[in-house]
């Protein structure tokens, strides 16, 4: 798709924005990425190196870099990205305020398309006590159960009341599942063995590159308000049929609907129907 839309992407170092800033800038996005760090191996799209917790930083990010033009759009994935990385306080003081700062640099600056990276903890991962049902959705509240997820959840209310204030502001909250790269998948036949081992988020992931087509899918979806979506892919990471690893992995907990061969129990129902996403890569045929 052509386009002349400039985006601005934060944490375009890490796992996932490495994908979604390959994936944008061939999609015709004008790209200015930045991170605390540039990537390893270079990258496409432009760079620049900025703290997100620091306010200003993130109104000169969007507003023009060196007297550049202003960005259309912001998508925000940098984090602390997962639980444990770093002290419960440091992951804290790293993520919430980075993403209050970039909802309200948009809103300083007239961004109104936002997309940031939320996260499939905030369902209740890892799921010691039980989801509610399966598969899991976007209808039931968020329960947080780290501090990590907390601040994503806080997150989420954030932006929702960042859309009241301004009504023509749109925030795409993406919950994505475990993000992994080709690479990764030759991890999944070990766990074949013990279901055990990855129920802590019903068998779910991402492909680094679905998750990049659901990022600019979500930065096109005509919508305003804020909006929270499951983005996962559509299988799992087991050869076994899912309702086998409920049955086995979390008796009593109710199905929604029959569950049909490997699907994902995390649901991407509401993505594909608002967003249109449709995930093209499985791990199967990378193994």
């Amino acid at each position: 798709m052509a386009t002349t839309q400039r985006v601005v992407v934060t944490g375009a170092s890490g796992k996932l924005g490495r994908f979604v800033v390959e994936h944008l800038v061939d999609s015709g996005y004008d790209v200015v990425a930045t991170d605390r760090v540039p990537p390893e191996q270079g990258g496409a799209g432009r760079f620049t190196v900025a703290d997100l917790t620091d306010l200003g930083q993130v109104v000169e990010l969007l507003s023009g870099v060196d007297e550049g033009r202003a960005a259309d759009a912001v998508v925000h994935l940098s984090a602390i990205p997962a639980p444990g990385l770093a002290t419960n306080a440091a992951t804290f003081r790293n993520n919430v305020p980075s993403t209050y700062n970039v909802l309200r640099a948009a809103q300083v600056v007239g961004v109104r398309n936002v997309v940031t990276a939320s996260s499939e903890t905030v369902l209740g991962l890892p799921f010691d006590v039980p989801p509610p049902y399966v598969p899991v959705d976007e209808e039931y509240d968020v329960l947080p159960q780290s501090t990590y997820s907390l601040g994503k959840s806080l997150e989420e209310e954030m932006a929702r009341h960042f859309t009241r204030w301004e009504p023509e502001l749109k925030v795409a909250a993406l919950r994505f599942s475990n993000v992994m790269r080709p690479e990764d998948y030759a991890r999944f036949p070990s766990w074949q063995d013990d279901a055990a081992a990855r129920r802590w988020n019903l068998w779910g992931y991402i492909d680094g590159r679905d998750g990049a087509q659901a990022v600019r899918r979500a930065l096109e979806a005509d919508f305003t308000g804020f909006e929270a979506f499951v983005i996962a892919n559509d299988d799992t990471v087991m050869e076994r049929d899912s309702a086998d690893l409920v049955a086995e992995q979390f008796p009593g907990v109710p199905l929604r609907r029959p569950l049909q061969g490997r699907e994902t129990l995390l649901s991407i129902d509401k993505a594909r129907r608002v967003l249109g996403y449709a995930p093209q890569h499985r791990w199967q045929d990378e193994v």
